[in-house]
C-alpha cells in the first residue's frame, strides 16, 4: 500500500451482523446486481489465503479460523463462521462467480497484540469505566427496543431487520441504524474506553488503506464491494484518510500462525460469552434455510414442529394439533406488535404455551435443542490445518473414534486384553492401541477426553472415558503443536518438560507411568533415569512411598500394555530399602504429619508382601518391631507398626497382653493411650475384634482416667471409631457386653439406642474441646 493513496470513493459498502440469515440473503442479491470483480470482508488480512480453502467442498459449517501466538504463553483469536454468516456467503459468491476474495482488517499478529494490550489495560485500572461505558451502550439499544414496544433489543432486530424483505431498504437502514447509533456511544467510548475508540480508529484507517491499495491496483472502485461490521460503514469513507505504510509498520506486533478449525452452534451463541453470538444459531440456521428457499412463512412450522419431534423423543407425544395452534398463537403475538412475522420470543412463548401447557420445565430440553443444538463443523482431508490437527484426526480415523467428535459427551469402555475372536494383530489390540491415543491426549490437558475412575478387582486391563468434542479442545490441540508436529511427540515432549523442571520423587515416579499408560517407552526409560537419580537423595518417607505404589502398579501390570517393566524392579529394591531406613525415624513427628507417614507405612507394608521375592521383607519387620516398641516415636504411628505385625501373626498372645496393658495403662496420657489406639485401629478390624485382651485392657484403661482424662481421651477414641463400619460398631458393643457381663446381644441393644439430648449435645461439645486448657 502506498501513503500517497488515499482515494476509496466510489466502492459499494454492506454493512452487516456478523450472525444475520436475513444479512446474508440481501447480501447475495447485492452481489447478484453488483456483479463486483473484487469482494473486500472484515476479517484478518493474512488470512486471506484461507478463504479458498473455507469454500471448499466438503466444508461443513460452522468454521473457525484460529490465530495463535507460536510463543508460550500462546494466545488466539477466534474468527467464526456460520452457514448464514454473509460474510461466508460472500466467499462462496466470490468462488462461484470468478471474482477474488479477500480480508482487510488488521492481520492477526497486529490484532493479538492489540487485544492483549487492551486486556492488560482494563485489569490495571480502567475495568470499571469499561464496564459502565458497555453497560450504558446495552441500554441504549434497550431503550431502541423499548420505544418500538419489544421486550429486548433481540427481538427488536429480528423483527425490523432479519424479517426485512427488499434488499435495497435492509441494507440502507442497518447503515441509517448504525450510524445514529455509533455517533451516541462514540463520545463516551473516547472519554471512558479510549483504548476502544482507538483500536476502532486503528482497525478502520487499516481497513481504508487495503481499499485503497485494491483501487491502486487496479480493480475499478465500481467494481467493489465492502463488506464490513455495520458500526464501521459509515467511517470507511473518503473523508478521512487510510493508514500510511509507515503508520502501518509501527503498530505492535506478535508473531502468529494461522488455521482452520470447526466450530460449534453452542460457541456461536452468547450463551458460551461470545459477544456477537446471537441466542439461538440453530434457529437462525432454520431461518436460513427458510430464506434460501424464499419462503420465510415456513420458519414457524418447522420451528415448532421441531420442538415437538424432540417432545415425542422424550416420551412426552404432542399432535399436530398442538403445532398448529402454536403457529396460530405466535402470529397472533406478532400482530399485537404489528409484525408481519413471528420472532424467536413469540415462537418461544407459542411453544411453552401450546407445547409445554404452560409450563417451561416440560419444553426446556427440546427448547434448548431446537434453540441451540449440538451441531458442529466439518473440515475435509486436505484442508489448511497444522500437523497435529491433521495427525489427530488421522488417529480418530485409524482408531474407529471419528463418531466421538460430537458435541454431546459419550461414553468409552476399552478392555486393553487381546481380542482372539479377530484375525489381524491390527484389530486384536485396537483398545489397547486408543488406550495410548487416549492417555496421550489427556497428558497433553486437552478437554476432548475424560478418564473415569472403575473399580477392577486387582486388574488394569479396563478403562472408561468420556469424550466430548468442543472448539476450546480444537484450540488446545493446535496450541499442543508447539509440543510437535503429532499427538505422540507432543505428548513426549511434554513428558520430557516436565522432567527437566528438576521434578521430586513422587513426581518423576508418576512420569514414569504416564510414559507407561501412553506407550513411550523412550520417555519411561528418561523418567525411569531421573527417578533413580533422585532416589539417591530421598529424605521423606511420604516421598518413597508415593514413588513405590506407582513402581508396583507398573511392575504388577506392565504386560497389559505390553511393556518390559522388569527394569524397574531393582529400582523398587532401592526405593523401599531407602523407606524402611526412613522409618523410624520419620516417625518422630506430630499428628499433622502423621496422617502422611501412616499412609506411607500402609503402602510400603502392602508392596513388602505384594513384591516379597523382590524386597527385604525381613527388614521392614524389624523396622516395624522397633517402631511398634518406641515411646519417643508418634503414639498413632507406633500403634499403626503394631497393628502391622499383629496382622500378620507375629506378636503372641501374652506379647500382645503385656503391650496393650502398658500402652492403655492408667499411667499412660490420655492422648498418647488413645493416639496408639487410633493407629491400632487403622488396619484390619477384625484382626483387633478377635483380640479380648485388647478389649479388656481398653476397658480397664477407660475406667481408670479421670473426668478431664477421659474427655481429652474420648476425642481420640471418637476419631478412630469413626471409621468403623456399623457392622463393626455392633460387634464391639457386643464384646463390650460380654466383658461388662450383661451379655452380647443385650449389650449391643443398649449401646446401639439413639442418644440422649443431654448425651448429643455432651458429644458437640467435645467438637470444641479446648486441650490448650489442660
Amino acid at each position: 500500500m502506498k501513503a500517497a493513496v488515499k482515494e476509496t470513493a466510489g466502492v459499494h459498502l454492506f454493512g452487516i451482523r456478523h450472525l444475520s440469515p436475513a444479512g446474508a440473503i440481501h447480501l447475495r442479491h447485492f452481489l447478484n446486481e453488483i456483479k463486483p470483480e473484487l469482494v473486500l470482508v472484515e476479517g484478518p488480512a493474512d488470512a486471506t489465503p484461507l478463504i479458498g480453502h473455507i469454500t471448499r467442498s466438503g466444508v461443513t459449517p460452522p468454521v473457525a479460523i484460529l490465530a495463535y501466538t507460536d510463543q508460550l504463553p500462546i494466545r488466539t483469536l477466534v474468527f467464526p463462521l456460520a452457514s448464514y454468516s454473509p460474510e461466508y456467503e460472500a466467499f462462496r459468491w466470490a468462488a462461484s462467480n470468478g471474482a477474488e476474495a479477500r480480508f482487510i482488517d488488521l492481520p492477526s499478529n497486529i490484532a493479538i497484540s492489540m487485544h492483549l494490550g487492551k486486556r492488560e489495560a482494563v485489569e490495571e485500572g480502567f475495568k470499571q469505566e469499561a464496564q459502565q461505558h458497555w453497560s450504558n451502550v446495552n441500554e441504549r439499544y434497550e431503550k431502541v427496543a423499548e420505544l418500538a414496544g419489544e421486550p429486548d433489543y433481540d427481538s427488536y432486530w429480528e423483527r425490523y431487520f432479519e424479517h426485512s424483505s427488499a434488499s435495497d431498504t435492509y441494507r440502507s437502514a442497518i447503515a441509517a441504524f448504525s450510524e445514529q447509533m455509533r455517533l451516541l456511544n462514540e463520545e463516551e467510548e473516547r472519554s471512558s474506553t479510549p483504548l476502544e475508540a482507538a483500536s476502532n480508529d486503528i482497525r478502520e484507517a487499516y481497513m481504508r488503506s487495503r481499499i485503497a491499495e485494491a483501487i491502486a491496483g487496479g480493480v475499478p472502485a465500481d467494481r467493489i464491494v465492502v463488506i464490513a461490521g455495520a458500526y464501521h460503514v459509515s467511517a470507511l469513507t473518503t473523508a478521512i484518510a487510510p493508514m500510511s505504510d509507515e503508520e502501518a509498520a509501527a503498530l505492535p506486533r506478535r508473531d502468529t500462525k494461522l488455521t482452520l478449525m470447526p466450530y460449534s452452534n453452542y460457541k456461536l451463541s452468547n450463551h458460551s460469552g461470545y459477544g456477537a453470538g446471537n441466542h439461538a444459531p440453530a434457529y437462525f440456521d432454520l431461518a436460513w434455510q427458510c430464506l434460501q428457499a424464499d419462503d420465510p412463512g415456513k420458519l414457524a412450522p418447522l420451528y415448532l414442529s421441531k420442538i415437538a419431534g424432540y417432545m415425542r423423543e422424550s416420551g412426552t407425544y404432542r399432535s399436530a394439533a398442538s403445532v398448529i395452534e402454536g403457529v396460530r398463537l405466535a402470529e397472533a403475538l406478532t400482530s399485537l406488535r404489528g409484525g408481519r412475522l413471528p420472532v424467536w420470543r413469540d415462537l418461544r412463548d407459542a411453544a411453552i404455551v401450546c407445547l409445554g401447557h404452560g409450563e417451561l420445565s416440560v419444553v426446556s430440553e427440546a427448547l434448548v435443542k431446537t434453540d441451540i443444538g449440538t451441531s458442529i463443523g466439518a473440515l475435509p482431508e486436505g484442508v489448511s490445518q497444522t500437523p497435529i490437527q491433521d495427525d489427530l484426526n488421522r488417529n480418530l480415523k485409524l482408531l474407529k473414534l471419528d463418531k466421538y467428535k460430537s458435541a454431546v459427551a459419550a461414553d468409552l469402555e476399552l478392555d486393553l486384553r487381546e481380542n482372539r475372536r479377530v484375525k489381524s494383530e491390527e484389530a486384536a489390540f485396537i483398545d489397547l492401541r486408543r488406550s495410548f491415543f487416549l492417555q496421550r491426549l489427556a497428558l497433553l490437558g486437552i478437554s476432548f477426553v475424560r478418564k473415569k475412575t472403575i473399580r477392577q478387582d486387582g486388574a488394569t486391563w479396563a478403562e472408561h472415558w468420556v469424550l466430548q468434542w468442543s472448539p476450546e479442545a480444537e484450540i488446545q490441540i493446535v496450541e499442543a503443536t508447539l509440543k510437535g508436529e503429532t499427538v505422540e511427540l507432543a505428548a513426549a515432549f511434554a513428558i520430557k518438560e516436565a522432567l527437566e523442571q528438576s521434578p521430586d520423587l513422587r513426581t518423576a515416579a508418576k512420569l514414569v507411568k504416564q510414559a507407561w499408560e501412553c506407550g513411550l517407552p523412550s520417555s519411561m526409560e528418561d523418567a525411569r533415569r531421573m527417578l533413580q537419580q533422585l532416589a539417591v537423595d530421598a529424605g521423606a518417607i511420604e516421598q518413597v512411598a508415593g514413588a513405590l505404589r506407582e513402581l508396583s502398579a507398573l511392575i504388577q501390570f506392565g504386560d497389559v500394555r505390553k511393556a518390559d517393566t522388569s527394569v524397574l524392579i531393582p529400582l523398587l529394591k532401592q526405593l523401599f530399602l531407602r523407606g524402611t531406613l526412613l522409618l523410624v525415624d520419620s516417625a518422630a513427628c506430630n499428628d499433622e504429619a502423621a496422617a502422611a507417614i501412616a499412609a506411607a507405612m500402609i503402602d510400603m507394608h502392602a508392596i513388602s508382601q505384594q513384591h516379597y521375592d523382590d524386597v527385604d521383607d525381613e527388614r521392614w519387620l524389624k523396622q516395624l518391631e522397633l517402631l511398634a516398641y518406641r515411646d519417643d516415636r508418634n503414639a498413632k504411628l507406633s500403634g499403626l507398626a503394631f497393628a502391622l505385625l499383629l496382622e500378620r501373626n507375629l506378636i503372641e498372645a501374652d506379647r500382645l497382653a503385656a503391650e496393650v496393658s502398658r500402652r492403655l495403662s492408667p499411667g499412660t496420657d490420655a492422648d498418647t493411650g488413645a493416639g496408639w489406639f487410633e493407629g491400632m485401629s487403622l488396619r484390619n478390624r477384625y484382626v483387633l475384634l478377635s483380640r479380648r485382651q485388647l478389649w479388656e485392657q481398653l476397658d480397664l484403661y477407660i475406667h481408670s482416667l479421670d473426668e478431664t482424662q477421659f474427655r481429652r481421651s474420648l476425642v481420640y477414641l471418637r476419631r478412630a471409631f469413626s471409621g468403623f463400619e456399623a457392622r463393626d460398631r455392633s460387634m464391639v458393643a457386643e464384646l463390650l457386653g460380654e466383658l461388662w457381663d450383661v451379655g452380647a446381644l443385650e449389650g449391643g441393644d443398649a449401646l446401639s439406642q439413639p442418644l440422649s439430648e443431654e448425651e448429643q449435645q455432651t458429644l458437640t461439645e467435645l467438637d470444641e474441646f479446648d486441650f490448650g486448657d489442660i
